[in-house]
């Protein structure tokens, strides 16, 4: 007779890019079982596939949601596209009252171990994305700079929502800190150095949300051909 599976904790934690030039400069969402990294231990010198930055949609298109359809999910990376320098995959399925973490796969190196199939409460799971998605105590001026700039400018990126949609929001860890926000005119040809590029400056001086807000003024005012726009 089958013994069910134990069930484990299921954690996320966020941890901020150290490297200036990483592919991703939003922070990595970890995932923990039983307060363990679990990419600390499978991929040590990889980064995860998962940042901060795509927890600011509905949970249903977050990359650690558990569905009832199989979804097989990146979850690590090597600075690098995965079908280029491989990464870790795992399965993620709700199945009644648990979350199923299944079907491992190591696509840099299969000499590596990969974990055991993992079980976590559905419910437990739920609480916690819903936790991690509201948690906003990690961050710096410049996440929540360009947290507060990608909610902002969300409408933006849809077909109906004015002459320019937004390519990419990107924090960058300079000094000062700053975040640049890429458009194209939505019927241009992709053309390199034809993108429209913003970038907000962050200083001591003056509240990030105030100055979120006056960029996304300039935005919106250049995207409604307005050329005397708050600057």
């Amino acid at each position: 007779m089958d013994h069910p599976v134990p069930l484990s904790h299921f954690g996320l934690r966020f941890a901020v890019p150290q490297r200036p030039h990483a592919m991703e400069q939003w922070a990595e969402v970890r995932p923990l079982a039983d307060g363990r990294d679990l990419l600390a231990e499978i991929h040590p010198d990889g980064t995860s596939s998962c940042s901060s930055r795509h927890l600011l949609g509905p949970v249903g298109g977050w990359p650690f949601a558990a569905l009832d359809e199989p979804r097989r999910v990146e979850l690590s990376n090597n600075d690098c596209v995965t079908s280029c320098c491989g990464g870790i995959f795992v399965t993620i399925r709700r199945q009644g009252d648990r979350v199923l973490w299944t079907s491992w796969e190591n696509t840099e190196d299969n000499r590596d171990p990969l974990p055991a199939d993992l079980h976590f409460d559905a419910a437990q799971y739920d609480a916690e994305l819903a936790r991690a998605g509201s948690d906003v105590s990690w961050e710096g001026p410049v996440d929540t700079a360009a947290r507060l700039l990608a909610q902002e400018l969300a409408d933006h990126t849809g077909p109906e929502a004015g002459d320019h949609a937004v390519l990419s929001i990107t924090p960058e860890r300079t000094d000062p800190p700053r975040v640049t926000v890429r458009m194209r005119r939505r019927d241009a040809p992709r053309t390199p150095g034809e993108d429209l590029v913003h970038e907000l400056l962050l200083t001591d001086r003056e509240p990030v949300q105030e100055l979120v807000q006056r960029l996304v003024l300039r935005i919106t005012a250049h995207d409604r051909g307005d050329p005397s726009g708050p600057r």
